[in-house]
């Protein structure tokens, strides 16, 4: 069996459909193959991937309630050429948003579901995520935290000549056991998802989100958005600032 994975973010690096996909990766067997959907000028290379895999699982985040616009042109592609060339593929979609219920994408699923419907393609289901961006942000810190621990064994071998710092492990053993428990309802559904890829069945619509209560979400995430508003123009945004001026 072959598996097409399309990352469907329009961000270059450190998004959370990578992450996901990276997490589903990991419960599917035989090839894999990884694409990035971002332009026009990546649609010919991946319809050509069509032609040789059995799955296709998309990872994508929700914007406006929907579809990213530049999916919804691919898809119309994608479908003339599965009708096309006949293809027989299991679709299956993860996606992901800001908010912290996972049932928000409903929508999203419901057009791929459609799309699968008028492209005569066999609908696999997909597990909707609320959360995403802060389930990406707890990579990130996992990441840190092994910076941390090599750093704190160094220290302690220069200080101590000892490779084992008691409390460098520790300190890095709750933070990783916290970090899998936010994580848990998405590698739960992932997984159960992956035995559904695998034997090519019917998944369903899952729905999870990170497992935090939802006034800590709300407090954290204010304050992420914030700092992101900051580095990204000013914490308006642009809102005040001159505007070109465009004849009618």
């Amino acid at each position: 069996m072959k598996t097409l994975f399309i990352n469907c973010s329009p961000k270059e690096r450190f998004c959370a459909s990578a992450y996901f996909l990276f997490l589903q990766r990991l419960f599917i067997k035989g090839e894999k193959v990884n694409e990035k959907l971002r332009t026009p000028a990546d649609h010919s290379r991946i319809l050509e991937q069509l032609n040789d895999v059995q799955t296709v699982v998309f990872g994508l985040p929700l914007y406006v309630d929907g579809v990213p616009s530049h999916v919804l042109k691919f898809l119309k592609e994608m479908e003339a050429y599965c009708r096309q060339n006949e293809l027989q593929l299991h679709v299956y979609c993860i996606a992901n948003n800001g908010f912290i219920e996972g049932r928000q994408n409903e929508p999203l699923m419901q057009v791929f579901e459609n799309f699968c419907s008028r492209a005569e393609l066999l609908w696999g289901g997909g597990v909707g995520i609320g959360g995403g961006v802060m389930l990406n942000v707890t990579r990130i810190l996992f990441i840190v935290d092994i910076g941390l621990l090599v750093l704190n064994t160094v220290l302690s071998v220069v200080n101590t000549g000892s490779f084992f710092s008691k409390d460098a492990w520790l300190s890095f053993g709750e933070n990783a056991l916290l970090l899998l428990y936010f994580n848990l309802g998405v590698l739960f559904y992932l997984m159960r998802m992956g035995r559904s890829i695998n034997k090519g069945l019917f998944a369903g619509k899952k729905y999870t989100r990170i497992l935090i209560p939802s006034f800590i979400f709300i407090i954290f995430a204010d304050i992420f958005f914030v700092i992101i508003s900051l580095f990204e123009g000013g914490l308006f945004r642009g809102w005040l600032a001159k505007k070109p001026y465009e004849e009618e």
